[in-house]
């Protein structure tokens, strides 16, 4: 009986201690759709430069070429490097044998979005179409935990997310593509937005907006409402890649690294959210490198597409920097590390299993 109270005693403890170290109230994620691993951690790719993928080549080396590639991405991603690297974590760098992948086997769009939020892949989300996820996602989950309800939202340049994340059954506040927010109470400058986001041009098309107004909701929401989870969705560089406009792809992720050190800056500033706050920045797949042409597409007929990386910084994340793992992590790990940052943990509805957390980055 002793020995069962000390067993109780000690488990307890134990449990106190995570909790006294727990420091993550509050989460934002990032995507940046289809964003390739070597420019993450080589920077600008010279064979792109100087193939027929790039105008304006002297001014594309300007702004991104230098000889090292340390050098070279630092100046492609100054956010990065100059703060998540020093005081988080990075991971999917091959070059140093830290493998990051998506889990599914379609390699595009929806079924990654997918895996990165239900934590696990399903082979009946293999399109882009406007098919409703039957999947609970993870911020559908938050929304329902105390403390979280009405504390969680959403926005994207693209239009699906709002089938992706079944926004009609999960009741997160969603702003996809081009539609309107409407919630209660917002400011002259959300009202402002709503007003002017239809009045340009559509460069992207009727489904996606650029990402400038997405990112403009989502700082203003995030001020004026404190979402506990933040999610931002932008789309602009696999645009680029896909038109075959390698300078265009290069200025859309220097312009979503500058996005990201906004966010985060406001963090730090903020009471609600400064030393409380973990940031997460992914992909939702890779791109091809060999042959050259194969950058633009993705897909399980593109070789290495599902090659990918995230990024992570916050108060119960180590400060390791470019992780070096002998394992491979995947997206479908994502979402209950998500989950367990917050202390909770993620169970998917009908019974489906969602990849494990990853412990180094919740500093288990």
């Amino acid at each position: 009986m002793k020995k069962l109270i000390l067993m109780l005693l000690l488990s307890a403890s134990f449990t106190t201690l995570f909790a006294q170290k727990h420091k993550t109230e509050n989460v934002i994620i990032v995507t940046i759709d289809g964003l390739r691993w070597q420019e993450i951690f080589r920077g600008a790719d010279s064979a792109l430069i100087n193939s027929k993928e790039t105008n304006d080549k002297a001014e594309v080396r300007k702004n991104y070429w230098t000889d090292a590639a340390n050098d070279r991405r630092k100046m492609l991603l100054p956010f990065f490097w100059s703060t998540i690297v020093e005081h988080g974590q990075l991971y999917g760098n091959r070059d140093i044998g830290s493998k990051d992948e998506v889990a599914n086997p379609y390699h595009f769009s929806y079924p990654g979005y997918n895996e990165i939020f239900t934590g696990f892949p399903d082979p009946r989300m293999n399109t882009n179409e406007a098919i409703t996820n039957p999947n609970m996602n993870v911020l559908e989950f938050l929304n329902k935990q105390k403390g979280f309800t009405g504390k969680v939202a959403a926005f994207s340049s693209w239009e699906r997310f709002t089938q992706i994340l079944n926004t009609q059954r999960s009741g997160i506040v969603n702003n996809s593509g081009y539609m309107k927010l409407n919630t209660p109470g917002m400011n002259d400058r959300l009202t402002f937005l709503n007003e002017i986001q239809n009045e340009g041009p559509h460069f992207l098309g009727d489904s996606t907006r650029i990402d400038y107004l997405t990112f403009e909701f989502a700082k203003t929401y995030m001020k004026q409402y404190k979402p506990r989870a933040l999610y931002v969705a932008f789309d602009e560089p696999d645009d680029m890649a896909h038109g075959g406009n390698y300078k265009f792809y290069l200025d859309r992720i220097r312009q979503e690294d500058d996005y990201i050190k906004q966010l985060w800056d406001f963090v730090q500033t903020d009471p609600a959210y400064k030393n409380k706050t973990t940031l997460i920045v992914t992909c939702d797949h890779g791109r091809g490198e060999v042959p050259l042409l194969t950058w633009r597409n993705h897909g399980k007929e593109t070789p290495n597409s599902e090659q990918t990386w995230f990024a992570v910084i916050g108060p119960d994340t180590p400060a390791s920097g470019e992780m070096k793992l002998p394992t491979t992590t995947y997206h479908k790990q994502l979402a209950q590390t998500i989950a367990n940052l917050l202390g909770f943990d993620f169970k998917a509805a009908a019974g489906h299993e969602v990849g494990d957390a990853i412990g180094s980055v919740s500093g288990k």
